[in-house]
Formats: structure tokens, sequence, C-alpha cells
């Protein structure tokens, strides 16, 4: 769940195939609500099990803040200072597993560590452990963080895939990045890993989910633009269903389960709200990002994050993706009442943190290409700084009522209290385990060792990568376009271009990154609800600036027929679009006439 911007016009009025198998059968085993990626984890977890599963997300999937992460997948080195060791170990663990598994998304990131001091905040560093409170910001110097790499290295050490760090004094580190700070006396240097394509791994989740539940025949099944209004029973109708409405045509149905997985982040409250049932877990955290097209701050990075401590005491991070830079990120409370996005005074502050570690190089607000914003599932924290909150996670039960039904959204309701991207996997493990036992069934399968999606028989060399592309390349389709779809979907491009190659097709005018048969391709198996959800969740193209008023007509233009839009609708989709891409992130696009 996250930001939502009312279109003012049905998508469609042609049922959807999704909503459609949840309205031919209207009970689950379970019923999951939030179609993030601990939500749609957990799906695809049970779905293995043989569980009869659905999960219901009322935006498109990874739109909240699953879509709106450091794209990091880390252990959280930080987390130590806060003494969340169990969370920090579960982390490299999973970390290392995500390299292995999802190899096409996940990739190993290079960071270093800028330092400016050597003995800085040993006095403060036990404080901030045993209170959890910033107290005056001090630096952390040297030999606090030589202390954290060594544990860290220690945590990673069982099964890890990435180097031990590294430490260098002030010549070597200006040597490899000359345009750090001169005043720096130290970098230290380790490896974590990135997501740059958050959106799509959650997506490939949700498939190998679905495709469990058609390969076991329990008929796992997923809605994207699916709300959760009320309990049913309060409107009505039978006991133990909530009601559900469709926002891309207004349908109103209800569903019910024996078990409702409330995996909506930081609207899980206001979701047990929804259901009847009034809980207090809930105290998330905004944090916003700015993406710069800056060639000379890419250079400045190396190739690397660049991890630091900002003056405020807040850990923050530049880092490149593909040709852009990413910057973040704040840490505030967030006002459940407001839409999360980017302010201008966290651009001032992303500016001056640049400042910091790169002094001599200059930034401005027309080199900004997206802004995007998310609030941070954390648990409730009262006078706790938003810095120190658990960014671990726990699961609240709470039991119905007597039979089947008479609490309203089933026997049992299970929410998600907190949660990060890096341990999706194992948290999705827990959860399914506690759904398990509420239902006497047993585990059958681990998802340990089990490849994401496009991840089974990703080539694991660069070279590797090449051949696979030359021996993809055909139908007109050249090393470039080739490239791009194995990175889009990983192996399971091969589905892609065999539908590709099915038909007559052609490259988008507006861009090169895509073509007919392939926005068609997504209009029949990624549930499209959205011209929207094309630009900035099953493509990086908002994401890098790349969206212009052509692309939108020609992509709303082609989405018409397979999506069922008239010349209303297109015309909806499109002020859309451009709505929630000026709203939310920054973006201003005027597009042509329609």
């Amino acid at each position: 769940m996250g930001n939502k911007v009312s279109s003012g016009h049905p998508a469609s009025s042609t049922p959807r195939t999704s909503v459609q198998r949840l309205r031919n059968r209207p009970h689950a085993q379970v019923l999951i609500i939030g179609g993030g990626i601990n939500g749609v984890g957990t799906f695809r977890d049970l779905a293995l099990q043989g569980v009869d599963v659905a999960l219901v997300e009322r935006g498109d999937f990874c739109q909240g803040a699953s879509g709106a992460s450091s794209h990091m997948i880390h252990g959280g080195i930080r987390y130590l200072e806060n003494g969340e060791f169990r969370l920090v170990r579960e982390s490299v663990v999973e970390r290392n597993r995500l390299l292995r598994i999802a190899p096409h998304y996940v990739k190993p990131l290079q960071t270093t560590i800028p330092i400016f001091s050597t003995f800085s905040g040993i006095l403060a560093a036990p404080l901030r452990f045993l209170t959890h409170k910033q107290g005056t910001p001090t630096e952390r110097g040297a030999f606090l963080i030589k202390l954290g790499l060594s544990m860290y290295d220690f945590f990673s050490r069982d099964g890890g895939s990435v180097p031990r760090h590294q430490f260098h004094g002030r010549k070597r580190a200006l040597a490899e990045l000359p345009r750090l700070h001169p005043g720096i006396k130290y970098a230290a240097t380790y490896f974590d890993a990135s997501v740059h394509n958050p959106e799509r791994l959650t997506l490939d989740v949700l498939q190998d989910g679905e495709k469990a539940g058609e390969a076991g025949g329990n008929g796992a099944r997923a809605s994207n633009y699916l709300t959760v209004v009320s309990t049913a029973a309060a409107a009505g109708a039978q006991s133990g269903s909530v009601r559900l409405r469709d926002e891309l045509t207004g349908e109103v149905f209800d569903f019910s389960a024996d078990v409702v997985v409330n995996t909506t982040g930081a609207w899980v409250d206001l979701t047990n709200q929804a259901m009847g049932a009034a809980s207090a877990f809930m105290g998330g955290t905004k944090g916003s990002h700015i993406v710069l097209d800056h060639p000379e701050l890419l250079e400045a990075c190396g190739g690397r994050e660049i991890f630091f401590e900002h003056t405020d005491g807040r850990i923050v991070l530049i880092y490149p993706m593909g040709d852009r830079v990413l910057v973040g990120t704040t840490d505030v409370d967030a006002d459940m009442a407001e839409d999360a996005v980017c302010t201008d005074a966290e651009i001032d502050y992303f500016f001056d943190l640049i400042g910091h570690v790169f002094p001599d190089v200059a930034v401005h607000r027309g080199q900004i290409v997206y802004t995007f914003s998310g609030v941070r599932p954390l648990p409730r924290h009262d006078a706790t700084q938003p810095g120190f909150v658990s960014r671990d996670y726990r699961i609240e039960r709470r039991a119905g009522g007597q039979g089947r039904g008479e609490g309203g959204g089933g026997d049992v309701v299970l929410s998600l209290v907190g949660g990060k991207w890096t341990t999706f996997r194992a948290l999705a493990e827990h959860l399914s385990n506690d759904v398990l036992a509420e239902l006497g069934l047993p585990r059958k399968v681990s998802t340990a060792k089990l490849a994401i999606g496009g991840g089974a028989g990703f080539p694991d060399t660069e070279d590797g990568v090449q051949r696979w592309i030359k021996d993809h390349m055909g139908a007109g389709r050249d090393a470039a376009r080739t490239a791009g779809l194995l990175t889009r979907y990983g192996t399971r491009a091969v589905d892609v271009m065999a539908y590709l190659d099915a038909g007559a097709d052609q490259l988008l005018h507006s861009t090169h990154e895509l073509s007919v048969r392939e926005l068609e391709f997504m209009a029949q198996n990624e549930q499209l609800g959205h011209l929207i959800d094309v630009l900035v969740r099953r493509t990086s193209l908002a994401f890098r600036g790349l969206v212009t008023g052509e692309l939108l007509n020609e992509v709303a233009e082609i989405l018409s027929g397979p999506l069922g839009w008239d010349a209303a609708a297109r015309t909806a989709e499109i002020d859309h679009a451009q709505e929630v891409l000026q709203r939310f992130h920054g973006v201003q696009v005027h597009s042509l006439v329609a």
C-alpha cells in the first residue's frame, strides 16, 4: 500500500482476470492484504506449501515502501549500534542468499565510508547503545567504524560471498577516490548488495507464487487495485468476510478466509480498523531520495556507494545506479494523513550532504530527474528517535472469535509490524510458519535455496552474460535490445522473446527500450492497471528521467487495446500519469494532444 492518486475515471470497464479468479472462488484458507515485498514473499511461500492463498493490494504491487527504498540489500551495519544483533546476522545471511537466488536483480555493491577522525564517538557510542537517543551529534571515528566492520565481517563469515572489509589511510583513499573531501583521515571499504529493480523483483516473487498455485492445483491468486473497505458483516453480508472494492471498475464483492494476514506496512493499523479491529502497532518514518543526472558526481563515486555519517549523525548514502546517482535518505516521523513526498528542505539536506564528502562537486535542482518518498513500516516508538527505532519485525496475532467468521475478517488475523527488504525471504518463511501452525499444516518446501523467477539459470559471470545475449539475438533483435530484456526480466526474458517473435513487432518511436508487443505482453501477464505502472514499476523510465510527452501518448495508445481504454479513459490515464509524476516524483511532463 502507498500513496494514492485517483485517476478520476475508471481505467477500464472490462472485468479483470485477476479479479474474476477471486470472485469465482470467494474463499481461501489465507487472505494476505498488502502487495509489498513482505506480503508477496509470504504469498509465494504459502503457495509453495500447497496452501489455498489469495492476495489483494489496494494500489499496484510494490507501490508503497517496498518501491521507495534505498535499493540496498544490506546487513545493516548501523543496526549493531542499536544492539540488533539477531537482525544483523539474519540480514547478512539473507543478503548472501539473495545474491545467489536472485542474481538477475541483486548485485554486489562496493561501499566506501569516508572517515574524518580517529577516536571520536567512543564515549557517546555506549550511551546511544543503551538509550537509543542521539544526543548531541558526535562523529563516529575510525576506531568505532573499524570495530563495527570487524563485527560485521564476523556475522558474514558463514556462507559469505563478499570480501571482507579494507581500511586505508588518507593518501590511498584519495588516490582511489580523488574527489573525496581532502580533510578525510581514512576510508573503509566493504561489500553489501543492491537491488536496482525492486519492483520487478517483487513481481517475480509474485509470479513464482502464482505458478506454484497453478502447478499444485491450490489456485493461489492475487490482484492489485483491490481495497479492503470494511468487513462484509458490517455491510450486512455473511460474517467472516471482508468487502473488497475494485479500484479500476468500482465493483464491490465479498471474500472470506480462515486466516487473514495484514502486511500493509505503515498502514497496518488503518487496515485493521477497516476490518473492525483497533490496533496501535505502527509508527512509521518517512524516507526520501533524489535521483540525479550528474556525470561529474557519477564519476566521483568511482562505481562505489559512498555511505557515511552526515553532520547531524544521520547515516546517508550516495551511489551510482547505471548512469544516474541516487542520494538519500531522510528519517523523520511520518504523518499518515499526508502524502509522503520529498520536500524542498530534504533536497537542501541532500545537497548539503553531497558537499560534505565531495566539496568541489556542485549540484543544483536542474540535475534532479526523479524524487521519491516512502513510509517505513516501523513499530510505534513514542519518545525513541526515528534513527534508533528497531528495524526488526514482529507478528501480532488477534483471534477473531469462537467460530469461523465471528471476528469480522476470519478466525485469526496476523499483523506484520516492521520488516525490511533484505530479510523478506526469511520474514515470509517465519510468517508462513505461523500461518501453517494456525491451519495445522506442515511445511513442504524451503525457499532458502530456491531461485526466484528470472534468477534461475542466470549467467554468473560477465562473459556468461555476453554469451547469453549473443545466443538470444534474432528476429531483428540486436545486442542492446536483448541485453535490455535480460536486465528487465532475467532469464524469464526467454518467454518474453517467444511472445515478441510470435507476431509483427516494432520498437516505440519515443524509446527504443520498449516495443509494441512487449507492452502487450505486460498488459496480458503483469496486471497493468494504469499507464503509470509501466513508467514507474514495470520499467525504470521514470526513475531515470526519461518520460516525455511523446512516450505518455504512445504507450497509452498501445495499451488502449489490451486494457480496453476508450478515448476518454486514455486521456484520463495520461492526466493521471502526469499528476503522479509531478505530485510524488517532482517530474513535470507536458503531454501532446492525445
